[in-house]
């Protein structure tokens, strides 16, 4: 059963909406898709289905409700699906998730430390206080933000769900983050096996990263 809820950025109730209806899905054996109307494919659902307005919800190309339902009602509409018995990947909506939001928010702590590095180790660091500030900055503030707006981004032009859990969502950016303070900590007590240990850690989020957002960049759009 494929549910597609058409929402919109200025829709006040339709971050609700999609709040309830993932609720709904980790339940029930649905695949279910935020379409946003800023989008071509949510511009052309609203024409083909004459839908004036929003939050509004599509089961398998029909239209079944217009307006914020609450969980068990929602739950009623897709009373026919079975039970979900293992996670779906994630079409994501109009808000964050919670590892973009942790990722971003990761970021701007190393954008502070990294800045903060600057007056405290003056003007023009040397020595190992160098390498450890800039990749603060490029590992820390970089690669996480990357990462953070990444996994929201590329599926919405994409059109296709991001795999998500703990491997694929958290695990790259706790890597990144032992990665900054390992590489950082090695550099600056000159302890070569923590700016190893780091390094590895780096890589290993940085390929996990590639592996989640490349099946998004090789299939063709929808």
């Amino acid at each position: 059963m494929k549910v597609e809820l058409l929402v919109s950025e200025w829709c006040a109730s339709c971050h609700d909406a999609e709040r309830i209806w993932r609720e709904v899905a980790e339940n029930k054996q649905i695949d279910f898709a935020v379409v946003d109307m800023g989008q071509p494919e949510g511009r052309e659902l609203a024409t083909r289905l004459r839908i004036r307005s929003i939050p509004a919800v599509v089961v398998d190309g029909e239209l079944k409700h217009i307006g914020l339902l609450d969980r068990t009602a929602a739950t009623v509409l897709v009373a026919e699906a079975p039970e979900r018995t293992q996670k779906a990947a994630r079409h994501v909506g109009l808000g964050l998730s919670a590892s973009s939001r942790a990722s971003v928010l990761g970021a701007m702590i190393w954008l502070l430390i990294a800045g903060a590095a600057l007056p405290l180790g003056g003007f023009f660091l040397e020595g190992a206080a160098r390498p450890a500030a800039l990749h603060g900055f490029t590992l820390g503030f970089l690669l996480l933000l990357i990462m953070g707006l990444g996994e929201h981004m590329l599926p919405r032009f994409t059109g296709h769900p991001i795999a998500s859990g703990w491997l694929w969502a958290w695990t790259p950016q706790v890597l990144v983050h032992l990665a900054v303070l390992g590489m950082g900590l090695g550099w600056i007590l000159g302890v070569a096996m923590l700016t190893a240990v780091g390094a590895v850690a780096a890589l290993a989020g940085l390929a996990l990263f590639t592996l989640r957002v490349v099946p998004l960049l090789v299939r063709p759009s929808v």
